[in-house]
C-alpha cells in the first residue's frame, strides 16, 4: 500500500507544478512567455526640480538713542552750576532772584546736554528673511531597451535596467 502511495503523490506533485504559472503573468489560450537578448540599454535622464525653502541672514549697523540716560543727573548739576553762578550776580534781593534763574536756566541746559550727548551708541542686529532656492537633480527617469526575440528586433521604455536577458509576454490573435 505505501509502495503505491509515494509514486502517485509524486505523479500529482509534478502535475500540478507543470500546470502551475507564475502569478505575475497570468496565462490565457492564445498567450506564451519566453525570453529575449538584450541588445542594447540607453538610460533616458530627466531634471528633477525641488523648491527649497531657507533662511537668509545678514548683519547691519543700527544706531540706537538711550533717552533716560542720564538726565536726573544732568539736570541736577545743570541747576548746581547755574545756581552758583547766579549768586555771584547782583546784590540783595537782585542775588536772590540771579540764583534762582541761574537754577533754573543750568536745570535746562544740563538737561539738554544730558540727552544728546552719551545717549547714542552704536550696535549691531541680524535681520533674516525666507528665500526659496530652486535645486535641480538629473535622474534617470527609464530605460530605452532594445531586444531581439526570434530574429525579430523591438524597443520598449522600461523603468528597470532588465540586465542581458528579458522576460516577453508573447501573445497571438487573428489578424481579420
Amino acid at each position: 500500500m505505501i509502495k503505491l502511495f509515494i509514486p502517485a503523490l509524486v505523479l500529482s506533485l509534478a502535475a500540478a507544478s507543470v500546470g502551475a504559472q507564475d502569478a505575475r503573468y497570468p496565462n490565457d489560450d492564445n498567450t506564451h512567455y519566453g525570453w529575449a537578448d538584450v541588445l542594447r540599454v540607453d538610460p533616458v535622464y530627466g531634471v528633477a526640480r525641488t523648491e527649497v525653502p531657507r533662511q537668509e541672514c545678514y548683519d547691519q549697523q543700527v544706531v540706537r538713542r538711550d533717552p533716560g540716560s542720564g538726565s536726573a543727573a544732568g539736570t541736577i548739576l545743570g541747576a548746581v552750576v547755574g545756581g552758583v553762578l547766579g549768586n555771584t550776580v547782583g546784590k540783595g534781593d537782585g542775588r536772590r532772584a540771579a540764583t534762582v534763574a541761574g537754577a533754573v536756566v543750568g536745570g535746562a541746559v544740563g538737561n539738554g546736554v544730558s540727552r544728546s550727548g552719551g545717549g547714542e551708541y552704536e550696535s549691531t542686529e541680524t535681520h533674516c528673511r525666507q528665500v526659496s532656492a530652486v535645486s535641480e537633480q538629473r535622474r534617470i527617469m527609464g530605460y530605452d531597451v532594445e531586444y531581439r526575440y526570434r530574429g525579430e528586433v523591438y524597443v520598449s521604455r522600461l523603468n528597470y535596467d532588465p540586465g542581458e536577458r528579458l522576460r516577453v509576454r508573447v501573445s497571438v490573435a487573428p489578424a481579420d
